[in-house]
């Protein structure tokens, strides 16, 4: 048996498979240190700053499975594997700058190490580097690039914002999180299969499979948030909870908390009294995290994400059986295991 996608201990019992996506990765990391690379040897740093640091390739990974319904070895493959993962490591660069976050993958964040300024315009930076290679995989890939970008940028407007007067909140997370997550995991899955030249209704399939995985992956992140010891996303355990970040299990407490309409134990009641006030006291939140460690909600939101994952094996149905086909099914159980 061999592994593909290291970070998710993905099994494929196919071979010649394996060497493909390892084959694949390996020129999309090349691609990666070419894109990031700048004759102003400071921007060369901050922009690989977060790429040297690690990540799990997820989306670079979606593109070549993606692919393997058509021509693998298409020249388009391996730019649409980078343009999405520059475009990914573009958010996280702004993402922590609105978040104010100190870390990201296990080293300071480049907000923490250069200021704000630096961070903001080296994303931009990537954008422009992911939008140079897009130019390059023609007009509808441009098109379907700028429409993932939209909903993104939505996504993270609408999370800044908040739900608006009415609206469940669980619903409006989970709307953000099609916009944040699932819309360029959709492209990368889109983009394996188009770049290949595999047919149109193949094309939609792993379209719509991106889009269920996408969310999947996000809410088992988010139990990782509250359950790990060791978080797969690199940041420590609790991280969101710390930063008041609404999460899936938090949103779950608060929405149980709300439907008792008071009938609560007093845990509960200790636990909300928690969630409100500032958890970065390092008692008050190892306190909360305990709490949430322990409470129904956290199950709630593993079977929410088992149930997205399960969305996402069920889209794979029209495609041909084959190695392809059983990989992005083990995809779904490694992108949920992750959180127990």
């Amino acid at each position: 048996m061999n592994v593909v996608g290291p970070p998710f201990g993905l099994s494929v019992w196919d071979p010649a498979l394996d060497a493909d996506i390892g084959a694949g990765l390996a020129a999309v990391e090349e691609g990666l240190l070419e894109a990031t690379k700048s004759d102003v040897p400071f921007i060369t740093d901050a922009a690989r700053h977060l790429l040297q640091a690690g990540g799990k390739r997820f989306r670079p990974l979606l593109v070549m499975l993606g692919a393997q319904f058509g021509d693998p070895f298409a020249p388009g493959v391996v730019p649409a594997a980078v343009v999405v993962e520059l475009t990914h490591l573009a958010t996280l660069y702004h993402d922590d700058v609105m978040d104010e976050a100190d870390a990201r993958r296990g080293v300071p964040s480049a907000n923490t190490r250069w200021g704000n300024s630096v961070a903001v315009l080296t994303g931009d930076f990537l954008f422009s580097r992911a939008s140079h290679i897009l130019a390059d995989l023609g007009p509808e890939a441009v098109r379907v690039q700028a429409e993932a970008f939209e909903r993104l940028v939505t996504g993270q407007i609408l999370e800044t914002v908040g739900p608006r007067d009415g609206r469940d909140p669980l619903d409006h997370y989970l709307e953000v999180l099609a916009g944040k997550t699932s819309s360029l995991m959709a492209v990368s899955a889109r983009f394996g299969a188009m770049m290949s030249g595999a047919d149109e209704a193949v094309v939609h399939t792993l379209t719509q499979f991106g889009e269920r995985i996408g969310i999947a992956f996000q809410l088992a992140d988010d139990v990782l948030d509250i359950a790990s010891d060791s978080h797969e996303s690199g940041k420590t355990p609790g991280t969101d909870l710390r930063e008041g970040i609404p999460t899936l299990p938090v949103l779950h407490v608060r929405k149980q908390y709300a439907l008792a309409g008071g009938a609560v134990s007093a845990d509960d009641r200790r636990l909300i009294e928690l969630l409100d006030g500032d958890l970065t006291d390092d008692r008050l939140h190892a306190e909360a995290l305990a709490m949430l460690r322990a409470h129904p909600a956290l199950d709630q939101a593993r079977r929410d994400s088992l149930r997205y994952a399960e969305e996402a094996r069920t889209a794979l149905a029209p495609l041909p059986e084959g190695p392809a086909k059983q990989a992005l099914a083990g995809l779904c159980d490694a992108v949920v295991h992750r959180a127990g």
